[in-house]
């Protein structure tokens, strides 16, 4: 009997979706067995290597990847939104399961709302997205950036050094710490990052096998809303330091898309919607993008490259 090896980071976030992908496929009757591989991003978080490196394309996705393409596993298991946009040859997105939750919350020690947080307030988030729409509604705001897992973060807040912290709910109903005193952003003040809360299995090309294992766990309706996202990035030329932010979601039987395009300090704010239909979301995502485009996108994310745009990726921890 095969046993189908699961490639995955090794943070407390990461292992428990491979183990709820190992879970489900177990339940069918296969045999798999969990890989952890350290990625160049995670290796860049502990040594507190240059914020530039950790801006790179699938620092958190590549290693996985490669290990993929190498035939050392059969499975790779990714947050959605750590994943670049651009295809690699060989491998394939076999599965995307029922997405969790899609927005962030904020986490403050006083146990205060985004609106009531004290004139300049320490709010720890290193994503460029969560920064420049924070600034955009409180500028006052002193904006903290950090890395590491969601303990970690939460260990900075418990210790007095932040005021507040800004993390994906989903990563918190994963890791079970949903009793926090916790409120949402989403959709007035923050719109998640493309793919935000759902999960993306790659497996090669050449692997039918495995490629039929994993149908079962594959959602068309999550496929759809994050391919609509993933295209609306995308066509902007964005990544995981972009303040670019996107949410498409179901809509009176319609795929409905939000994008925002941001300055990197928040004060210029492009914002459109548009609706679509569920079988040709990539349309939708570049539909949308269009129209940011016109508005003046191309300017703001140019300047954001100059700037650097500093930050972390922005990942689900």
């Amino acid at each position: 009997m095969r046993t189908y090896r699961i490639g995955t980071r090794g943070s407390a976030l990461a292992r428990w979706q491979a183990d709820h992908v190992a879970d489900r496929l177990r339940q069918a009757g296969a045999s798999v067995e969990i890989v952890p591989i350290v990625t160049h991003g995670d290796r860049d978080q502990w040594n507190r290597l240059s914020v530039d490196a950790l801006g790179t394309v699938g620092v958190f996705t590549k290693a996985i990847q490669e290990a993929l393409l190498a035939g050392d596993v059969d499975i790779a298991v990714h947050s959605m939104k750590d994943l670049p946009t651009v295809a690699v040859p060989g491998l394939v997105l076999a599965a995307v399961p029922a997405r969790g939750p899609e927005g962030d919350v904020l986490i403050s020690r006083q146990g205060q709302p985004l609106e009531q947080l004290t004139q300049g307030a320490v709010v720890g988030t290193g994503s460029r997205r969560r920064i420049s729409q924070l600034l955009h509604t409180r500028p006052d705001l002193c904006i903290r950036p950090i890395r590491g897992n969601v303990q970690t973060r939460l260990g900075k807040l418990e210790s007095g050094e932040l005021d507040a912290i800004v993390l994906a709910e989903a990563g918190l109903v994963r890791l079970g710490l949903m009793s926090l005193s916790r409120f949402p952003l989403l959709p007035h003040y923050l719109l998640p990052a493309a793919g935000q809360g759902a999960l993306a299995i790659e497996a090669r090309c050449d692997d039918r096998e495995t490629r039929e294992l994993l149908t079962p766990l594959h959602d068309p309706v999550t496929f759809a809303a994050v391919s609509a996202e993933r295209a609306f990035l995308a066509e902007l030329g964005g990544g995981c330091l972009a303040p670019v932010a996107v949410w498409a979601r179901s809509e009176g039987g319609q795929l409905l898309l939000t994008g925002r395009v941001l300055s990197v300090d928040g004060a210029r704010k492009l914002e459109t919607s548009a609706v679509g239909r569920w079988d040709f979301p990539e349309e939708l995502g570049r539909r949308a993008a269009a129209i940011c485009r016109c508005q003046g996108a191309d300017e703001i994310l140019a300047e954001a490259r100059r700037m650097g745009a500093s930050g972390n990726p922005d990942t689900g921890e």
